[in-house]
């Protein structure tokens, strides 16, 4: 099994909080900038120092430590390109694709790229995920009640492609489509406890394959870490068997976040997020709405609560030391899942709270170490991790 208690939640949250902040002291302090550049490859170098218009693409390879209660200890190696495309300026945003591969203590495997890019002047947006793992989770049910006695381990395989692409209309605002394929296999569980005698709806794998239609509105002034601007999407996908699916069902997400500089002296940031998941059909088991994670409702194990249905929200204040790398954040949320619409009701509302340190990994682009402390409802979980939660 795959449980980790809370007294053990807090000895590792500890024990990496004092390795963090003990590297860094005796490590980044005395030559930070030196190590960085050990592993950063400029594939355009001479082609920049030739032309000052160009962006100087960065590719950064690194070995990754993280930590969630998901996976405990994770290792593994990760690379970012940072880059725009030739003939963009300043008016384009820094393009994103990063890759990692990371092994876990709980025997998974996970590659995995969240990347978006943006074309010149930013006339086109392309973003998406891919993703392969091996992913023991653990499951307790479908429903918003379902109690920790119910704990059982689920096993899967998962294949995830998701490519959008979308066409400015104005500025910030672009709209497109794509396309989603989700392949789940060699799925295993438990022989006479919950998920066998239920049998949900693709509890022994599923392929999701089909069409999505995408809105973006997206002016912030980085896409790492940004301390202004409004970021909202929203994509609804059609699922069926014509392109090779198992079940036929819709699905509606959408992701509103908005960023404050609070000062512009101290550098602090006051950030929003309100998320949705809404679904209808014939809806597989890993299509449902999973309540809890490493970004939103910190505290909470991923998919500690399963439905149809997800309405989350956060807010997080985020605090900057002058002079140094060093930052602090608090943040403060709630959500919920249901079966139907009529079903979100504030008295079923989860909290959630927590606190983190943060550790700037490279000053140009705004990327930080995380290392978070979320506490919700009867659990605490800690999170050791690169870049912002949102």
């Amino acid at each position: 099994m795959i449980k980790l208690k809370t007294r053990l939640h807090i000895k590792k949250g500890f024990f990496l909080l004092f390795f963090l902040v003990q590297t860094s002291t005796q490590v980044f302090s005395q030559d930070f900038e030196r190590i960085k550049e050990f592993f950063t490859f400029y594939p355009n170098k001479k082609k920049a120092e030739q032309d000052s218009t160009l962006y100087k693409s960065k590719f950064i390879v690194a070995p990754i430590v993280s930590f969630s209660p998901e996976t405990s200890l994770a290792f593994g190696a990760g690379a970012k390109y940072l880059f725009k495309f030739q003939g963009s300026g300043k008016e384009t945003r820094t393009s994103n694709m990063p890759v990692s591969l990371r092994y876990t203590l709980n025997n998974q495997f996970i590659l995995f790229s969240g990347f978006e890019m943006f074309t010149n002047q930013e006339k086109w947006v392309i973003e998406g995920n891919a993703l392969v793992k091996n992913f023991p989770q653990l499951f307790y049910g479908i429903g918003r009640d379902t109690p920790e006695s119910n704990e059982e381990q689920f096993d899967f395989v998962q294949a995830l492609i998701e490519p959008i692409f979308l066409k400015q209309t104005v500025k910030y605002l672009f709209v497109g489509a794509g396309f989603r394929y989700n392949h789940i296999f060699d799925a295993g569980f438990e022989r006479g406890k919950l998920l066998d005698s239920t049998r949900p709806s693709g509890y022994n794998g599923s392929t999701s394959a089909g069409a999505e239609v995408a809105v973006l509105y997206d002016s912030r002034n980085n896409i790492l870490n940004a301390d202004n601007g409004w970021y909202l999407e929203f994509t609804h996908g059609f699922y069926g068997k014509a392109l090779g699916g198992t079940h036929e069902f819709e699905l509606t997400r959408f992701d509103i976040r908005h960023f404050l500089s609070v000062s512009k002296k101290t550098r602090d940031v006051l950030a929003f997020q309100v998320l949705g998941h809404f679904s209808s059909g014939d809806v597989p088991l890993l299509e449902l709405a999973q309540f809890g994670s490493g970004e939103i409702l910190r505290g909470y194990r991923e998919g500690r609560y399963l439905d149809r249905h997800l309405l989350a929200g956060q807010v997080e204040y985020r605090k900057s030391f002058k002079n140094s790398r060093w930052g602090a954040v608090a943040f403060l949320g709630t959500g919920d899942v249901t079966n139907s619409i009529e079903g979100f009701k504030i008295g079923n509302l989860r909290p959630n709270f927590g606190v983190g340190l943060r550790f700037l990994l490279d000053r140009e682009e705004n990327l930080n170490v995380r290392f978070d402390w979320g506490f919700g409802k009867d659990t605490n979980n800690v999170y050791l991790n690169l870049s912002e939660a949102f």
